[in-house]
């Protein structure tokens, strides 16, 4: 077939989840609980989140059905199509073909709903009356915005400062589905006021706005926390992406040589790529190219260390076995703030750790640039987040110029970024600045990590 736009018709939306944690060659290393260092249980987790989800988060079954409910959520969208970027291959005249999954469709503007939905909708089931979150450049907080609106929750967000600040259509759109939105840190929690004692123009980061949300979650009955990445169970609902796009490859006889998506937490690229990291841990793909890009601001595949390190900045959550900068990093205050949080997945740092994928990092002013082309040729304008998905591709589709390669090229095309003008802008204006952390922030941010 030589389509331009893939679709599947909304009975092909997958009835299960795929749970990678069946495949893995070894276990993934359990969280711990910071006082003891010993496995943390379900009911340690259980003044935070409904059982169902802890049950998901340490379940090792292969595939794990989707609720009925759900799946109709996910019908308002999904199936997402799957592009062929012809245009974009014709301006960088390459022979690789590069193909998008557009996750921009969603209510939200991005794949964040898959498991938002999912995730409110277990919340709803366990009687729950009230979901907190955090959110970095607003989509999370506005994907959970609207599936508590569905399922009749009460919301609350709190939004890393310089985000609420950069980003205020998101805060717009958060508010629009009957949430609260705060800037974080905030004078509401006993974190967020130490925090601003510490720091009083503190542009906050994803691991304060962790802090407060668990906190919230933990002092009012009733009310759960709400995570938007990292965690298992939220991988797994994002694995809707990878299945579709499985079955939309099968369409046109193809199947990628290289995957690549942009990394904040992790959720994005890990529920693109994990039905295909299935065929390479089989043996079925050995040779399969899977590459996640982050920024050179926030490094933390590229400059971090695989490690036991907690969630949020404060020390709230379990310790994680993940790539991390140290739970002390602040990240500087750059566009992309869906990717400023100082750990990964840590069951996307643990395949990355044991080679089944690669990370590369990149400055803003490259990433905006290739994200203008993208839009120039393909018509669609980016979150800044994806723009760094978008820049890996057409190295990789320049690679394949260079070799006279007909590779398959894919990436995960997260979101869009029509509230994200406001970077654009300053990169039409040359205010983008280039940040790359000094080496002795990350060194220093790393010695603040609990021995285990």
């Amino acid at each position: 077939m030589n389509k331009t736009k893939i679709m599947l018709d909304e009975n092909d939306i997958p009835k299960k989840w795929y749970n990678i944690q069946a495949d893995l060659k070894t276990p993934l290393d359990p969280p711990l609980n910071p006082k003891t260092k010993k496995p943390i249980g379900p009911d340690d987790l259980n003044a935070i989140f409904p059982m169902g989800l802890i049950k998901q988060e340490v379940s090792r079954e292969r595939y794990i059905p989707i609720p009925e409910e759900v799946r109709e959520i996910y019908r308002i969208w999904r199936p997402t199509p799957l592009y062929r970027a012809r245009r974009l291959e014709k301006a960088l005249k390459t022979p690789a073909k590069i193909y998008y999954k557009w996750e921009g469709v969603s209510p939200p503007g991005s794949h964040k709903p898959n498991s938002a939905v999912a995730q409110a909708y277990y919340n709803m089931k366990a009687g729950i009356e009230r979901v907190v979150t955090e959110t970095g450049a607003g989509q999370w907080g506005s994907a959970l915005a609207f599936a508590s609106q569905i399922f009749d929750l009460k919301c609350r967000v709190y939004m890393v400062k310089c985000s609420y600040e950069q980003k205020p259509y998101r805060r717009v759109l958060i508010e629009s589905w009957g949430a609260e939105v705060f800037p974080s840190p905030t004078k509401l929690t006993k974190v967020g006021r130490e925090m601003l004692k510490k720091d009083p123009n503190t542009s906050g980061s994803l691991g304060i706005s962790i802090s407060e949300a668990v906190e919230d979650a933990a002092t009012h009955e009733n009310t759960n926390y709400a995570l938007g990445s990292v965690l298992n169970h939220v991988v797994l609902h994002q694995t809707i992406i990878g299945l579709e796009l499985k079955k939309q490859f099968e369409l046109i006889d193809k199947y990628p040589d290289i995957i690549v998506g942009c990394v904040g937490g992790g959720s994005n690229f890990s529920g693109a790529c994990f039905p295909f990291v299935r065929d390479k841990l089989i043996g079925k793909k050995p040779d399969l190219k899977i590459v996640s890009v982050e920024p050179l601001a926030c490094p933390t595949l590229t400059k971090g260390e695989y490690r036991y390190d907690f969630g949020d900045s404060i020390g709230l959550t379990p310790l994680l076995k993940m790539h991390t900068l140290g739970h002390t990093f602040v990240p500087a205050a750059i566009h992309a703030g869906g990717l400023r949080y100082h750990g990964d997945s840590p069951l996307l740092s643990k395949l990355t750790k044991e080679g089944y994928m690669e990370a590369v990092a990149y400055y803003q002013n490259e990433v905006f640039e290739a994200a203008e082309l993208f839009a120039r040729t393909e018509g669609f304008v980016v979150a800044p987040e994806t723009a760094h998905a978008v820049k890996a591709t057409i190295d990789f589709a320049k690679m394949c110029k260079r070799k006279n390669e007909k590779k398959v090229i894919l990436f995960a095309n997260s979101g869009h970024g029509h509230f994200d003008l406001s970077a654009y802008d300053a990169y039409h204006n040359h205010k983008i600045q280039d940040y790359q952390h000094p080496k002795e922030h990350i060194k220093k941010a790393l010695t603040d990590i609990p021995k285990v």
